[in-house]
C-alpha cells in the first residue's frame, strides 16, 4: 500500500503529535473525575495510535523499497 506524499504527511502529523498529545489530555481528564472507564478508553487510544504508527512505517518501507 503506498500512500500519497500530502495523506502520509497528514497521517504522519496525526499519528505523532495529535493522538499522543490527545491521549494525554483525556486521561488526564478521565482520571481527574475518577471515570471508571479510563483505562479502557486509554488502552484503546494507545492500540489505535500503535496501529496507525505501524501503517505508517509498513507505507514508508514500501516507498523506500520501491526507489
Amino acid at each position: 500500500m503506498k500512500l500519497s506524499n500530502r495523506l502520509y504527511d497528514a497521517l504522519k502529523w496525526i499519528t505523532i503529535i495529535f493522538l499522543p498529545a490527545l491521549t494525554t489530555f483525556v486521561g488526564v481528564i478521565l482520571k481527574a473525575f475518577n471515570v471508571e472507564c479510563a483505562d479502557l478508553v486509554l488502552t484503546i487510544m494507545v492500540a489505535f495510535t500503535t496501529f496507525l504508527g505501524t501503517l505508517l512505517g509498513i507505507s514508508n518501507y514500501n516507498y523506500k523499497k520501491g526507489e
